[in-house]
Parts: C-alpha cells; structure tokens; sequence
C-alpha cells in the first residue's frame, strides 16, 4: 500500500508542476504573440518572460528524482503517505504558482507591448509566485529527512 501511495504522490508532484507551468508558459507566451504586433523588436524580453513560469515544472522534476531514490515496493504506509504528502504540497504549490506567475508575466509583457521599459520590474514581481514553489521544493527536501 504503501508503494502506490508514493507512485500516486510522485505522479501527483510531476503532474501538477507540469501542468501549472504548461498553462503559465502558454497564458505568457499568448501575450508575446499579441506584444510583437507591436513591438516586433521586443522578442527577447517576451521569450525570456514566457520561460519564467517553466520553472515549477522543473522543480517538480527535481522533487521527484529525489524521492526517487527512496522509491521501493517495500515502503510502509506512513513512508508512502510522505511521497503522497510531499507530491500534493509540491503538485499544488508549483500548480498555482505556474499560473499566476504566468499571469504577472503577461501583464509585464502587455506592458512592454505598450511601450513601457517593465522588464526588470515584471521579473522581481515574478519572483513572489516564485518564492512559493522554491518553499515546496524546500518543504519537500525536508519530508525526506522524516524518512531516513
């Protein structure tokens, strides 16, 4: 029992990371589309936005090459229920993040499509949704040493 519960929480980590960083990237790189009809020249700043909110699918790809190592069919309940745990608070954290990440990112490049020299400001106010995926990868790390 245990074991399926840590394949559940690991799809769950990878799942939800991924998604929330898809719809981030996708919701951001929808505004540089619209941006270069105005500011064809801006195509940089627009790229480098779009790639930010891709890094909570990256952080739930590291989260599960860490549990991955402790992955075995032997893991009681309460070792699997720390995979599950560790995927849902990751998987849900890097999900919401993904997104609204991906939102503050447009908004810069909205901005930037007007005119506007946001870029530097679009990323320090991109880094909060960060801040909280980073806190689940850490919250994660953490869960491992219960484990041990």
């Amino acid at each position: 029992m245990g074991y399926i519960l840590a394949l559940i929480g690991l799809g769950l980590m990878v799942g939800f990371a991924g998604g929330g960083s898809a719809i981030g990237t996708s919701i951001t790189g929808s505004s540089v589309l619209g941006m270069l009809r105005k500011r064809p020249d801006q195509f940089g700043p627009g790229m480098v936005l779009t790639a930010v909110p891709g890094t909570q699918g990256l952080y739930g790809f590291v989260g599960f090459f860490l549990y991955k190592a402790m992955l075995s069919p032997d893991l009681t309940i309460l070792q699997g229920a720390i995979f599950l745990g560790a995927g849902l608070m990751m998987g849900t954290a890097c999900f919401i993040s993904g997104i609204f990440q991906g939102k503050v990112c447009a908004n810069g490049i909205n901005a930037i499509g007007n005119g506007q020299d946001v870029f530097g400001k679009t990323m320090v106010l991109a880094a909060f949704p960060e801040f909280y995926a980073i806190l689940s990868l850490i919250g994660a790390i953490l869960l491992l040493s219960v484990m041990k």
